[in-house]
Parts: structure tokens; C-alpha cells; sequence
């Protein structure tokens, strides 16, 4: 397994130069603790409507209707969306300027009652987040995908890099730089990848001074591209 900036300079030839991936690392630079804590509850909420709707639709469709869904949920206020009556949800569910998928509006509610839980115990979602250690990343996937809704996986990800928190995403080709340096055999099926995955992260981390998304974004950014493809099986 290499070290980290033997990685970062597979990338930067790939990419054009040292300087050329800098600027596009920069793109994707991370907030401060602090400025993430002060995120209100409701911009949690719609960031985690947002990135639960682009799965499985056009990000683009989503964008363009996203008025209509601030609109349709209440401004995202969670104690709107915990305590949404049955005809509040039937009203959504004939509004045509969101998208009308019954699963993902229920899961608006629930993630309203986790956000309000934990302005209970932490004082703010925000807050939680900002202050879970990167360096147990796949915990904090793991009290997401156990108490919230449909924030497992990439979803899970893609919002916490959209409020600005460091973040690993299993793309194909950050999976490919992984199995090519020995980390996973394959992509990650459980727990046990996820821990590996965060271990070598960390150990980078620690070489590099980068943080987790600019670490899974030089691993991207380290293969020709296609991501990862299984071998072929041998005849005979």
C-alpha cells in the first residue's frame, strides 16, 4: 500500500499538475466545526430531503422543483414535518411540483423527530454533527442509517458533505483505488470494509493533514476512470 502522496502524485499526473488538483480539491473544501454547528435545524432537514430525493431521480429535476419543496414543507421546520397530519401527507402526495414518492415524504417526517431529538440531547442536529470525530466516520454513517431514513450509504455521504463535514463516498472509482492498494478485495459489503476503509483514512489523514473528502477525491481521482469491474470468471 502506498503512502498518501505517492497517491496524490498518480492524481496530479492525471490531472495536469499538483497545482491543477489543488484548485480542484479546493472546490470541495470542507467547513469548520464552529460554522457547521451554527447551521439551523431546518437547513439540516433540507439538505437531507434534498440528497434523499436525488436518489433514483435527476439531480437537475430535483433542483428545479426544490422551491416547490420548501415551499410544500413548510420551509423544512421540523416540528411541521415531525407532526404532519395524514391529509398535510395526502396533500403532498397530489402536489405536482414535487416529486410525489410516498416513501421518501414519510421519511421527511422521520428525519424531522431525529432532528428534533437531537436538539433534545445535543442541543442541535448541527451541533452533533459538527462534533463527531472524523476519525469515526463510518460511526456517525451508522447512527444515521439506525435512526434516521434512507440516509444509508451514498445519500448519507453526499448530505454530510453538503452541510460542509468531511466525508468518504464509495464511488466506483475511489472503490477501484482501494482495492488497487490493497485495502478491500472487493467493494465494501459490511462493517468490516467500512472499518478498514476508515483506518487507512485515518492513517492518510494523519500522513497528509487532508481530510476525508479530499482523501476520497485524490483516490477518485487516481484511476483512469470505469471504477471497479470483477475479474473475469475463468472457463474450465
Amino acid at each position: 500500500m502506498r503512502r498518501f502522496h505517492e497517491i496524490f502524485a498518480i492524481a496530479a499526473v492525471r490531472k495536469g499538475g499538483a497545482a491543477e488538483l489543488e484548485q480542484m480539491l479546493a472546490k470541495t473544501t470542507p467547513r469548520p466545526p464552529a460554522e457547521i454547528a451554527k447551521i439551523p435545524d431546518d437547513r439540516i432537514l433540507s439538505e437531507m430531503t434534498r440528497r434523499i430525493f436525488y436518489a433514483g431521480f435527476s439531480s437537475k429535476v430535483i433542483d428545479d422543483k426544490w422551491e416547490a419543496f420548501e415551499a410544500g414543507f413548510d420551509r423544512f421546520d421540523p416540528h411541521a414535518c415531525a407532526f404532519m397530519t395524514e391529509e398535510r401527507f395526502d396533500t403532498l402526495m397530489t402536489d405536482r411540483g414535487i416529486v410525489r414518492n410516498g416513501a421518501k415524504i414519510r421519511a421527511v417526517q422521520v428525519n424531522a423527530r431525529f432532528v428534533l431529538d437531537l436538539k433534545t440531547e445535543h442541543g442541535g442536529a448541527a451541533r452533533f454533527l459538527a462534533d463527531w470525530p472524523d476519525s469515526d466516520y463510518v460511526g456517525l454513517l451508522d447512527v444515521l442509517k439506525k435512526r434516521a431514513s434512507h440516509l444509508g450509504g451514498d445519500a448519507a455521504g453526499r448530505f454530510l458533505r453538503a452541510i460542509g463535514k468531511p466525508a468518504f463516498i464509495a464511488s466506483p472509482d475511489m472503490v477501484a483505488a482501494l482495492i488497487r492498494e490493497g485495502v478491500l478485495e472487493r467493494p465494501p459489503g459490511g462493517k468490516r470494509d467500512l472499518a478498514a476503509i476508515q483506518a487507512v483514512f485515518n492513517r492518510w489523514s494523519r500522513e497528509s493533514g487532508r481530510d476525508l473528502t479530499a482523501i476520497s477525491r485524490v483516490l477518485a481521482m487516481s484511476i483512469d476512470g470505469g471504477g471497479y469491474r470483477p475479474a473475469a470468471r475463468r472457463r474450465g
